[in-house]
């Protein structure tokens, strides 16, 4: 069985920082591309950021690029977002997804979902 489990949201005021880690369990990680996306109430799911199974490789959406960061650790099977400089734009709820395939920014093409963790940001 496959579980991928986010953890690290939570309330934060703007400008300030988070880390999500998203554990995973049932799946070869390290051949798996990794991502991020989130989701605000009313809005679809959109991609946040991605990074390759060897981690020497990450994409970014424009509205978190240099605030957000992805890295992952192949020896724990777990994938990381180190975000900084929040805004309450950045309020949603924030899933890990893994991905067999080439790389993608598009949420159908990824094989495993994690339930989710919420991240408020307050003005």
């Amino acid at each position: 069985q496959v579980l991928l489990v986010e953890s690290g949201g939570g309330l934060v005021q703007a400008g300030g920082s988070l880390r999500l880690s998203c554990a995973t369990s049932g799946l070869t990680f390290s051949r798996y591309r990794m991502g991020w996306f989130r989701q605000a109430p009313g809005k679809e799911r959109e991609f946040v950021a991605r990074i390759h199974w060897s981690g020497g490789i990450t994409y970014y959406s424009d509205s978190v690029k240099g605030r957000f960061t992805i890295s992952r650790d192949n020896a724990k099977n777990t994938v990381y977002l180190q975000m900084n400089t929040l805004t309450p734009e950045d309020t949603a709820v924030y899933y890990c997804a893994a991905r067999s395939g080439l790389g993608s920014n598009v949420a159908s093409q990824y094989d495993y979902w994690g339930q989710g963790t919420q991240v408020t940001v307050s003005s």
